[in-house]
């Protein structure tokens, strides 16, 4: 059955939304240490009001949960870019410590809105095309990423302020919401949607408590997964420099080639789904990361230590999507209650694996510390069945 136009659109417009989270954050990373300078923050400081910005971020999912199952994720998508896209330009106003917690707060509540309503788009978007399309919207979040350094660098090179900066980003996130909110998928638009054999017969959705279970697993293989992810954010260079003895400059490589397999890998992952499934992806990509992670820590020489980065990347790069994909098609009649609660779980694994890795590493050292993250694979291997769902035709919220 060929594709309307309107849902060529709506794919477009989704992969809009999610460059503009991934430039937004990024821009907002490349001037913090312009901002702990301007302010005179210390490292524990610094620290501490960071956390503001994950606990708004975890809060703003929840709420935007909520959101999405009383007014539709096309409306929430619109109004969390729209709050993310004016809360970006707090921190680059905040002139004393605590007016930046407060600053980063805001902006995380937009930012971990605009995070569940964009998922809960993706997956809309994805019933339409009835085939695998999730991991292609998560490596435009990347590239927006990717982008935002490059940019945020060469405003920094140009002595542009972090308010000027950030203000840009919110531009960007105004005029893309502009020209991409009405293209977004409406209620009323058919689109095949999983549900299981026990929903009811009006298509409402099954209620969250008989669905208790299954949001659970996926909510933890959601955290272990990310928070594996997570240790290469804080801890890939670092090892690379204590490990192999790689200088500073060539360690930052490290964090660089896994950051590029997965980008890569999400735009492999969804044909590869299509022909397998998306329970493959699951298992085999965590067997695949798990490999990469035991290079890391048992390689002798600094290009195999790289090597494990790419293969951890690209092993990692298909499952969180393949676990969202799944949270929505649960067949919930809350469907965006669980979206918040399965990406709101792997939000905190992805903020908790530095520190997790950290605590461990100050007892045992980093290398033993690096065996959790591959230990924690290993749910994906078992949990891998979790992301199958069956499919019937029924009307998007």
């Amino acid at each position: 059955m060929p594709l309307s136009s309107s849902l060529r659109r709506a794919r477009v417009a989704v992969f809009g939304f999610f460059f503009i989270a991934g430039l937004a954050l990024a821009l907002w990373v490349v001037y913090i240490p312009a901002v702990q300078s301007s302010l005179g923050l210390s490292h524990s400081t610094l620290g501490t009001l960071l956390l503001f910005l994950g606990l708004g971020s975890f809060f703003g999912m929840q709420a935007t949960g909520w959101l999405a199952d009383r007014v539709g994720s096309r409306r929430a998508t619109i109004a969390t870019a729209l709050f993310m896209s004016v809360g970006i330009n707090l921190p680059g106003l905040a002139t004393e410590a605590w007016q930046l917690g407060a600053a980063l707060f805001v902006f995380g509540l937009g930012f971990g809105g605009i995070d569940v309503a964009m998922n809960d788009q993706a997956v809309l978007t994805e019933r339409g095309y009835d085939k695998p399309i999730m991991s292609a919207f998560h490596a435009m979040f990347s590239i927006g990423g990717a982008v935002g350094a490059v940019v945020g660098a060469l405003l920094q090179s140009a002595h542009l302020t972090v308010h000027w900066a950030l203000a840009l980003a919110g531009v960007v996130g105004v005029v893309v919401t502009a020209l991409c909110g009405s293209a977004l998928v409406k209620p009323g638009d058919a689109l095949p949607a999983p549900v299981t054999e026990d929903a009811s017969s009006d298509g409402g959705g099954m209620p969250l408590r008989a669905l208790t279970g299954r949001i659970a697993t996926l909510a933890a293989l959601a955290f272990l997964i990310m928070l594996a992810e997570g240790t290469a954010t804080d801890w890939s260079a670092l090892h690379a420099v204590e490990h192999v003895g790689a200088t500073e400059s060539a360690a930052a490589l490290a964090y660089g080639a896994f950051a590029v397999a997965m980008t890569a890998g999400r735009f492999v992952a969804d044909p590869i789904s299509h022909r397998l499934g998306a329970v493959h992806v699951v298992r085999y990509g965590s067997i695949i990361a798990a490999a990469g992670m035991a290079v890391v820590v048992a390689a002798p020489v600094y290009p195999l230590t790289l090597l494990g980065w790419v293969v951890f990347g690209l092993g990692l790069s298909g499952i969180v999507p393949q676990i969202f994909t799944a949270a929505g098609n649960l067949g919930a009649a809350k469907q965006g209650a669980v979206m918040a609660r399965v990406v709101g779980a792997g939000y905190l694994g992805l903020l908790a694996g530095p520190a997790v890795i950290g605590w461990i590493a100050q007892y045992t050292g980093l290398d033993l510390a690096l065996v959790v993250p591959l230990l924690f694979c290993a749910a994906g291997v078992l949990l891998a069945g979790q992301v199958a769902s069956p499919r019937k035709v029924l009307q998007p919220r």
